[in-house]
């Protein structure tokens, strides 16, 4: 198989979270340290930092491996879900997993994967974890993909843990309250492994001290960081937080005997998008007029960015907006303006929700707007009615921010 076929098997034969939802959440990790076993525990060669969270868990990702890089460690960086391209999921110093590997690597397991009936993301999982072990990585970030406690990803034990904030989100898989999430995300924390948690409310606060005190894991609390400062070249205001929990979690490191110096870590978080090539966190895509792209989805997350889309200059808005059929459009569609011109579409995915039925509830909160089959022909009319002084802006899921980057 080549490339594309290989990915299109990849896509087709096996279950994967982003494109088919609740069947491929798997309810124990049996599949994944079956799979590790079978591949001779690569996890356990390499060094790393677990990252759980509801939002920022990527952005705060790809900041930790920055500054890793910039400090002369040969890094490994795990996340999903890709924009653009698979290989973006598995990168060492910032660049991608080759074609070969994926095809190889593939081609190698195929009939294991069938026998034991792998989700995308176990198998995908696998090939990271054994691509940073022949690279020799000195490190790797790896990201949680979804909750944590039975995420592949937690087959790893840590250098430390990290957890982002707790939100609802995924809720059909992770539970209706904000205790049972967390619960979920702090099912990361292993034994005598450090923990930092960025953002908590009193309810989670007590969940993450719980389970840290069982472990006999060391708790940190973003907030309690008092060094120095540093601006990052990821310019939500959102990201101000993010930063600070990557701050807490060098602290740490450096603790622990990680060479990371000041300049190192300024140089690190000024240059995120050059070291790792990270997209779709207030992205601006083109001035006059200004396009802006962001992959917040859910509500806490978009909260936060429409605060800084209103927070612009402009004359007229205007939003290409796109979800995903299980999204609680009741929660998110408040958050948006109805001072807005709306272009209401899909995104190019079997989960993506009607356009139609889109601007239907929209119009209920008096977003309005017209529908476009598709995100490119909905981006398009967006540019053409727009003049130099407007914003446009994309998102709604990640999907939509993808067909436009």
């Amino acid at each position: 198989m080549n490339y594309r076929e290989t990915l299109d098997w990849m896509f087709a034969q096996l279950p994967m979270y982003q494109r088919q939802g609740a069947s491929a959440y798997k309810i124990d990790l049996h599949n994944t340290t079956d799979l590790a076993e079978y591949l001779g525990n690569p996890q356990n060669t390499f060094k790393s930092v677990h990252i759980a969270g509801t939002n920022g868990k990527g952005s705060t990702s790809h900041m930790l491996a920055s500054v890793l890089q910039e400090a002369g460690y040969k890094v490994g960086l795990y996340t999903s879900p890709h924009l653009k391209d698979f290989r973006e999921r598995i990168r060492v110093n910032g660049e991608v997993v080759s074609k070969d590997y994926v095809i190889d690597f593939i081609d190698r397991h195929k009939s294991y994967f069938q026998k034991h009936n792998l989700s995308f993301f176990e198998m995908t999982v696998g090939m990271a974890f054994q691509y940073f072990s022949e690279s020799e990585v000195d490190i790797a970030v790896i990201e949680v993909g979804l909750g944590g406690r039975l995420d592949s990803t937690n087959i790893i034990t840590p250098e430390i843990s990290v957890i982002t904030n707790i939100g609802l989100d995924h809720t059909q898989f992770l539970g209706n309250t904000l205790v049972e999430i967390a619960t979920e995300k702090a099912g990361i924390i292993k034994n005598n492994v450090p923990v930092i948690v960025g953002e908590t409310i009193p309810e989670t606060k007590e969940v993450f001290i719980q389970k840290a005190r069982s472990c006999h894991s060391d708790l940190y609390w973003a907030k309690d960081y008092i060094g120095k400062q540093y601006p990052s070249d990821l310019k939500g205001n959102y990201q101000k937080k993010n930063i600070l929990t990557v701050l807490r979690t060098i602290d740490i490191l450096q603790k622990m005997g990680w060479d990371i110096t000041a300049t190192v870590i300024a140089k690190g978080l000024t240059n995120v998008v050059l070291n790792t090539g990270l997209l779709g966190r207030w992205q601006i895509l083109q001035e006059s007029p200004k396009v802006i792209c962001d992959t917040a989805h859910n509500t806490d997350g978009l909260g936060f960015v429409i605060k800084q889309l209103l927070s612009e200059n402009y004359e007229n808005l205007h939003i290409v907006l796109g979800v995903v059929s299980d999204k609680d459009l009741e929660t998110i569609l408040p958050l948006f303006p109805i001072e807005a011109k709306y272009y209401f579409t899909r995104p190019g995915i079997s989960r993506g929700l009607d356009e139609k039925e889109l601007r239907k509830k929209a119009s209920k909160y008096n977003l309005i707007g017209k529908n476009y089959d598709s995100v490119l022909d909905a981006y398009n009319t967006a540019l053409q009615c727009a003049t130099d002084k407007d914003v446009i802006y994309v998102g709604g899921s990640t999907f939509v921010v993808a067909e436009i980057i």
